[in-house]
């Protein structure tokens, strides 16, 4: 053998020599000298009664080893106090004990373990972070009873019989918010008697834990408030919401706890039920950053679930049973925390019995299935919550309603919605809007939508009452379609505008009654191109009596029925840019009565010109043709001098309107031409001719007419109340040729008549005044022969308080004034007057001649004192007897 081999045998036999002594020496050295070296150089006293170190290797089996903390007191440091039974450590770091003050090791086993561990003070983040002394990748924990307490002796953490393998555990060295105390990636685990504080607020128990080939059973799972819900709404009145939950049943797969994310796949929750305090308080936006956790659940099943979120009077404000969810894909974390759903998904399946809401509304749903595709409702109802009854309260049940969902998303805090259809089946009920609704003034704020699409929604044997301010709108029998809904925010930030493509509506017996009315059609029926109404009627509620004392000042009363009413065109009713373009509006056999009583005061508004409130229509309006066919237009209006109402007939009404419009519409007529035929007082027939421009501002107008053939007697009803006079013959031919605006009206006025007789009536329109009659008769010229000429009627002035048929009727009133009654009954009364003036005169002179043959002295400035009338018919005295 040659001498180098034998020496690096000899040497090498002195190293190993040597290292087997200084193991051997070493062991002997840690049984007898290491717990006092650990307690003179680390923070905790150790004992133990057996310990075997291998020095080449690291590992170390140790057995009844006990370890306290030497300053119990200083929280800066962990503080450990307890037991164990056995510990046999892998790869023991025996430098870094030494030197760093710091235990690590790959593996780690400890038997039988009762420890209580008091976490370090958070560290103060300006002065650097504080490294943990402890430092395991691995460890196997059996038969454990682990507590974990803050630095301010409140219990962190606490594990009953805990038996665990853990594979990459770490533990956190302080007590940071948001961070998890303990994370791993691999785990088995098994053990009863689990508690966690959350914060201040709660505390998370749990009875056993089991796992089994990688699945993970958990029994009795609790999040318990550490407050009642009064000492939460004291101690934390900025907070909104104290949460409850206890779940008997949960199990999951392939749990993984990192230092932020939690994730765990075929999650299943039995029977859980969730309560929810609300304290009504709005939690006011903080710039804190949000919470770092990251959750990532691969499948999350609620069934049997119970949600109750309660009001803080403790009444329900959401109750629900049988609840059932299935998330796919599930995910938190900060990005998807910004969202208005705080959370992702792939996909989810809801479902639920029995599920009640309530604001100041109170809705109850038999049954309801959801998930991002469809949705279905089934037996819902809606009733008023007594309790706290807003503006608007709605009764209504619905037995069905469905539908497909094409887009359900949510990007940048903004809804992107788009569905497919929805059906609404059998919905029944009333939904009351009061008249006391405060306008506030809207302040812009971002909307929430980014877009809403609706692309079809039905509604089926529906009968719905709307009554806003007590005036309810019935719809019986309702079907209706509206197709390409669109809701979108506005520019300035100001809500929502809403689209309506198209719509098609169907209603029966269709009533709306207001204060004075009961408005009704027999059929509606209504799409964006065409509308029939039939049966429309429109009846008074009251008397005319009863009105006269309800109306302040004076109002028309009407009584109005149409048999149909047709219109072609296209109009848009719901969306931003409303406008009204009809083709051809007919209205069949209408019969109109109007009654006015000038009893009432009048109303000192304003009366404006057709013209004009043509114009004030907010919306571009275009009807190129209006035709009223085979109608009657009854109009009735009394004084409290006349003895019953004037009335005008007019009967086999026919109205043609042309280019009847707002003056809203660009390049269309603003012209309105009105032509009428009709037979006046059922006796003649009359015409008239009407225009003027809705665009011309000074509200210029010209109406014509001509009736003829029209017996005296037919305007007696209108000119006997007002004039106390009445007319018997014929008046051939009437024309008259006005031309107005908002302050009066001028043109001319011819009139034709044959065998006319006037009468004056006394005040009472009772007893015909015969002196006056006979002599107003005797200026009369009873033939005019041919038509004469016409008259001017000049500066007829309009009372801006009336309306414009109250100025026509001063036009036509001036030319009878003129033509037929003024001028005669002027001339009779001249007349008259004469006479009386003259027999006065004799009278006077006979009294005076009588008093000087007496001898009295006669005063010129005596007047008579008796009537001339009463004198007149007095009968004579006998002369007295000598």
């Amino acid at each position: 053998m040659k001498k180098w081999v034998e020496k690096l045998l000899f040497g090498l036999g002195v190293f190993f020599a040597v290292l087997l002594l200084a193991n051997f020496g070493l062991n002997i050295w840690l049984k007898t000298q290491l717990p006092k070296y650990i307690k003179d150089n680390t923070d905790y006293r150790v004992s133990y009664k057996t310990l075997d170190v291998d020095l080449g290797t690291g590992n170390i089996f140790s057995t009844g080893i006990s370890v306290n903390s030497k300053t119990p007191q200083n929280s800066n440091i962990l503080g450990v106090q307890g037991t164990i039974d056995t510990l046999k450590i892998n790869r023991f770091g025996i430098y870094d004990a030494l030197f760093n003050k710091r235990i690590s090791s790959s593996d780690i086993l400890l038997a039988g373990p009762n420890l209580n561990i008091i976490l370090a003070k958070p560290t103060d983040k300006k002065k650097g972070k504080k490294e943990n002394p402890f430092l395991f990748e691995n460890i196997k924990i059996s038969k454990g009873k682990i507590n974990v307490f803050r630095h301010t002796k409140q219990k962190l953490l606490s594990i009953q019989q805990l038996n665990l393998s853990v594979e990459n555990l770490q533990m956190a060295d302080e007590s940071e918010e948001n961070k998890l105390p303990i994370v791993f990636d691999k785990y088995d685990i098994k053990g009863k008697g689990f508690f966690f504080r959350v914060n201040n607020v709660y505390a998370l128990t749990i009875n056993e834990i089991k796992t089994s080939n990688q699945q993970v059973r958990v029994e009795n799972f609790n999040l318990i408030p550490l407050l009642s819900f009064e000492q939460f709404k004291r101690f934390y009145p900025q907070k909104a919401k104290l949460f409850q939950c206890n779940i008997p049943e949960m199990e999951f797969k392939d749990i993984a706890l990192k230092k932020n994310p939690v994730s765990l796949s075929k999650a299943s929750f039995q029977n859980p039920v969730l309560t929810i305090y609300n304290t009504n308080v709005v939690a006011e936006k903080k710039s804190t950053k949000l919470l770092n956790y990251e959750i990532n659940l691969d499948n999350i099943n609620l069934n049997n679930a119970t949600i109750q979120v309660l009001k803080p009077d403790g009444s329900n404000s959401l109750f629900a049973k049988n609840f059932k969810l299935n998330i796919d894909e599930l995910k938190y974390n900060k990005k998807t925390s910004e969202e208005v759903i705080p959370f992702g998904y792939k996909d989810f399946q809801f479902s639920g019995n029995n599920i009640l809401y309530s604001n100041h509304q109170n809705f109850a749903i038999g049954n309801i299935v959801f998930n991002p595709k469809r949705g279905e409702l089934r037996n819902v109802s809606v009733t008023p919550n007594q309790s706290n009854l807003g503006r608007r309260s709605i009764g209504l049940k619905v037995n069905h309603a469905v539908f497909n969902i094409n887009t359900l998303d949510f990007a940048n805090k903004k809804l992107n919605l788009d569905i497919k259809d929805v059906l609404v089946d059998h919905a029944n009920g009333i939904i009351k809007i009061g008249d006391s609704e405060k306008k506030v003034k809207k302040t812009p704020r971002e909307s929430r939508i980014e877009f809403v699409l609706v692309r079809k929604v039905t509604l089926k044997n529906s009968n719905i009452t709307y009554d806003k301010g007590g005036e309810p709108l019935v719809f019986n029998d309702l079907n209706a379609t509206l197709n390409d809904i669109k809701i979108a925010p506005k520019p300035n930030n100001l809500g929502n505008t809403i689209n309506v493509k198209d719509y098609f509506l169907t209603t029966k017996n269709f009533v709306y009654k207001t204060q004075f009315y009961n408005l009704s059609v027999g059929l509606l029926k209504l799409n964006k191109n065409k509308a029939q109404i039939n049966n429309f009627a429109m009846k008074p509620l009251v008397s005319r009596a009863q009105f006269i004392k309800m109306i302040p000042v004076e109002k028309d009363l009407y009584d109005i029925k149409a048999n149909q009413i047709m219109a072609e065109g296209n109009w848009d009713l719901f969306s931003q840019n409303k406008f009204i373009r009809a083709s051809n509006v007919t209205i069949q056999s209408a019969d109109a009565n109007i009654f006015r009583s000038k009893i009432p005061k009048d109303d000192p508004k304003e009366k404006p010109l057709y013209s004009r409130m043509l114009r004030s229509i907010k919306i571009p309006m275009q009807i190129n043709n209006l035709d009223l066919k085979n109608s009657v237009l009854v109009y009735e209006e009394d004084t409290p001098e006349s003895a019953g109402p004037g009335k005008l007939t007019f009967s086999n009404f026919n109205m043609n309107v042309k280019n009847l419009n707002s003056a809203k519409m660009k390049g269309e007529p603003t012209r309105v031409d009105i032509k009428i035929d009709c037979s006046f007082m059922k006796l003649a027939p009359l015409s008239v001719n009407w225009n003027f421009d809705v665009a011309n501002q000074n509200d210029v107008f010209n109406i014509s007419g001509k009736a003829v053939n029209l017996p005296a007697e037919g305007i007696n009803p209108f000119i006997r109340p007002y004039l106390h006079v009445t007319a018997k013959g014929m008046i051939q031919e009437m024309l008259f040729n006005f031309k107005g605006n908002p302050t009066s009206l001028g043109g001319t006025f011819n009139l034709k008549h044959k065998d006319l007789k006037v009468a004056i009536l006394d005040k009472n329109n009772q007893e015909k005044k015969g002196v006056l009659t006979a002599i107003a008769n005797l200026v009369v010229r009873s033939d005019s022969g041919n038509l004469p000429e016409a008259v001017d009627v000049e500066d007829v002035k309009r009372d801006p308080t009336k309306s414009f048929f109250n100025l026509f009727w001063k036009g036509i009133e001036q030319g009878l004034k003129k033509t037929l009654i003024g001028i005669n009954v002027d001339k009779a009364k001249k007349t008259v007057d004469n006479t009386v003036s003259a027999v006065k005169d004799v009278k006077q002179s006979v009294k005076d001649l009588k008093k000087e043959i007496k001898g009295d002295k006669v005063s010129k400035e005596e007047k008579p004192k008796k009537g001339f009338m009463k004198g007149w018919f007095k009968k004579k005295e006998k002369p007295e007897t000598e």
